[in-house]
This record gives C-alpha cells, sequence and structure tokens, in this order.
C-alpha cells in the first residue's frame, strides 16, 4: 500500500477563530489518538493532506515536532459545499498490528446480456488487516452476472493477510431487473374518451 511522510505541529488553540487562522495558514486542524494514549491535536498541510486521502486508508507517516508516529485516516470532515478539507481524525498504528477498515470495491467484467442492474449493497468492504499492508481496492467480477445472481462477502477473494470484518453470508452485490416503464393510465384516456363522445352526442 502506499504510504506518504508529513510534517506536523502541535496546536493548543481550540475554537472557529482557530480554525479560521489555520485555513489562512494553508493548515487544518487533526487530532491523532489510539493506544490508549491522550489525543493529540495537530495541524497538517491542507494540499498534502487531501493529496494523500486520494489513496484510501493511506499510511501515514508523521513528524510532529520531530517525533514519528504512524497513523491512518479514521474520520475526514469536509465543507458541505466546496468540500475543502475541515477536519481530520488519525488513528495510531504499529507495523504488524491488525486494524479494521472500509476497502474500496473495484467491480471488473461485463453482466450477462440483458436489461441487467447491478446493485451494490457494500461500496467498500469491511476487513481487518495488517495496517502497514492494507489493500487499495479489492476487485470483484460479475463477468456474466445475470438477474437474480449474487455475490456474498464469502465469496469474494481477499489478498494475504486480509480477513473479513462482516459476516461471510452478506450480499455485497446483485444483480436486478430493470423495471419496466408503466404503461399509461389506461383508465384517464378512457375516461377523456368518453367525455368527448358525450360532448358529440349534445
Amino acid at each position: 500500500m502506499a504510504d506518504v511522510n508529513l510534517t506536523a505541529t502541535v496546536r493548543n488553540e481550540f475554537g472557529k477563530g482557530a480554525a479560521r487562522r489555520l485555513r489562512r495558514e494553508e493548515k487544518i486542524p487533526a487530532v491523532i489518538y489510539g493506544h490508549g494514549s491522550e489525543p493529540v491535536h495537530i495541524a497538517l498541510p491542507s494540499y498534502d493532506m487531501m493529496m494523500a486521502l486520494k489513496t484510501p486508508n493511506v499510511l501515514i507517516n508523521l513528524d510532529i515536532d520531530g517525533k514519528k508516529q504512524l497513523v491512518i485516516p479514521k474520520a475526514v470532515q469536509r465543507e458541505a459545499i466546496r468540500q475543502f478539507l475541515v477536519h481530520v481524525d488519525l488513528l495510531v498504528v504499529k507495523k504488524g498490528e491488525k486494524v479494521q477498515v472500509d476497502v474500496p470495491i473495484h467491480i471488473e467484467g461485463e453482466l450477462a446480456p440483458g436489461q441487467n442492474l447491478l446493485e451494490h449493497v457494500y461500496n467498500s468492504l469491511p476487513v481487518e488487516a495488517e495496517a502497514t499492508h492494507i489493500p487499495e481496492t479489492i476487485t470483484v467480477s460479475v463477468d456474466g452476472l445475470d438477474v437474480g445472481d449474487s455475490i456474498l462477502a464469502k465469496d469474494i477473494k481477499l489478498p494475504g493477510n486480509t480477513v473479513l470484518a462482516i459476516e461471510g453470508d452478506e450480499t455485497v452485490i446483485q444483480v436486478l431487473g430493470a423495471q419496466a416503464e408503466e404503461p399509461a393510465a389506461e383508465g384517464a384516456e378512457g375516461e377523456e374518451g368518453a367525455a368527448e363522445s358525450a360532448q358529440a352526442s349534445e
């Protein structure tokens, strides 16, 4: 999996005013927690963090005022309209440690011919993996699947050292038939025709 290096600074100011000052400095507030330690409030470079988050479950090597810390993103808050970063929660991890994460599902293959629709019950698969070897995506083939077919969690081939964090019988993807368009309301048309006939007879 990909990993990045970021430099952070400890922050001691909180609230909206402090957050605005950070944004002017092109930084965002974040908090580090995990392993029973007290949360550490830090400031991160906005652009570098935004680029890092393009990789799901990215492993981040933080340099916090000279102290090294290995973390992964656990929660990301964005501004509703412009989608810029507002706040990030980071989880402390250690090499060899297992963590539970959601890994995006990548679909490949073509469904059977016909007006079939693919429904994603899960867009990402909850798994448990080694913190330093979290897969970026999990590939699922839907080649040849037809209406009524489904793929269960236990049917999906996982990378090594990765196990499901949900029940194996959970449906992850299923194929539905396209619903036919509803016919025009015959009753309404009949009423209009009857009204026109009545007017003609008058």
